[in-house]
């Protein structure tokens, strides 16, 4: 949004949601539930892509492939 140099204000204006939604996604450590037309909406408006606005963090450790083939064998 700086480099758009917009408002929370004026984003939320032309997408549609209140400016406290824009603030809160802006803001808080776990993402919110988002849709399709949303994410589309803030790309478009900000001209970006979805990966300049999310960042992927696991929220566990990753199996290596081999333990992970193991697991669900003995869970089955």
């Amino acid at each position: 949004m700086a480099r758009q140099r917009m408002t929370n204000k004026r984003l939320a204006e032309l997408i549609g949601v209140h400016p406290n939604a824009i603030s809160s996604l802006k803001n808080q450590d776990k993402m919110p539930r988002i849709g399709g037309d949303m994410l589309n909406a803030l790309c478009t408006h900000l001209n970006c892509t979805p990966f300049d606005l999310i960042e992927y963090a696991p929220d566990r450790p990753t199996l290596d492939p081999e333990t992970l083939s193991s697991t669900v064998h003995d869970e089955i």
